[in-house]
């Protein structure tokens, strides 16, 4: 929940206070990666080393589902693309 909670401040920061897109994408990355890689741990070590013993083959292709599923999903829907908009034309 912490981990989620400081993601959640970062994108408040971003949308309310206007901090840099590229400054909220790298603070969350750097948030997201101890918590994904201990998720990782637990769900390729086996049984006997206190994890779930799911190994590192079917592990990784878990963790490419659940990144490609919304990759696969923007690009289909492409909801997460904004229309540009053409300035006025000044007269002459």
């Amino acid at each position: 929940m912490l981990f989620a909670l400081a993601v959640a401040a970062v994108h408040l920061a971003h949308r309310a206070l206007g901090l840099s897109a590229v400054w909220s994408f790298w603070i969350a990355h750097v948030l997201t990666r101890p918590p994904g890689a201990s998720i990782g741990d637990y769900l390729s070590q086996p049984t006997g080393g206190g994890g779930v013993g799911l190994g590192t083959v079917i592990t990784s292709a878990l963790f490419l589902a659940v990144i490609l599923g919304p990759v696969v999903f923007l690009a289909v829907t492409r909801k997460d693309v904004t229309e540009r908009r053409q300035p006025d034309e000044v007269p002459a």
